[in-house]
């Protein structure tokens, strides 16, 4: 039984890296990632469960095929979620790192707010929800970059 459920399990990471945004919800592991990879880190800070204008962004951009699968070969993908419903609630480790990086990041309570940095952690540019394609929003990610 056992062995049945690791191999499901395996089965079903493998899978669901294929077709699925990894999102990282460790600011040192996002940052480990980036220097490895040479990548930047795409930091969004969003209210899943409440915030209208981020559960459209989920929609409309991170949720689609164009940005996942140009995110996964561009970008290190970090998510801070500040959920509301109890159901939804984070651990108090993650809500404080969360809490962390909204300190450093988002001073202004912003959501959704996204945050482009380097590798090492530094602010190379900030936006938010706007009504685009996917591929218009990677453009203006991409535009903090140059």
């Amino acid at each position: 039984m056992k062995k049945a459920l690791l191999v499901l399990s395996l089965t079903f990471l493998s899978f669901s890296s294929l077709f699925g945004q990894e999102w990282l919800t460790d600011f040192e592991k996002a940052k480990e990632i980036a220097n490895a990879e040479a990548k930047p880190i795409i930091l969004v800070f969003q209210g899943s469960d409440w915030c209208a204008p981020c559960i459209k962004l989920d929609h409309e951009v991170w949720s689609t095929d164009t940005f996942k699968k140009y995110a996964a070969k561009h970008y290190v993908m970090l998510q801070a979620d500040f959920p509301r419903k109890k159901k939804n609630a984070l651990s108090e480790k993650q809500t404080m790192a969360n809490a962390n990086l909204a300190e450093r990041y988002n001073k202004r309570g912003v959501f959704p707010f996204v945050v482009v940095l380097n590798n090492m952690g530094a602010v190379l540019g900030e936006t938010s929800y706007k009504k685009m394609t996917p591929q218009s929003y990677i453009e203006e990610l991409n535009a903090f970059l140059k």
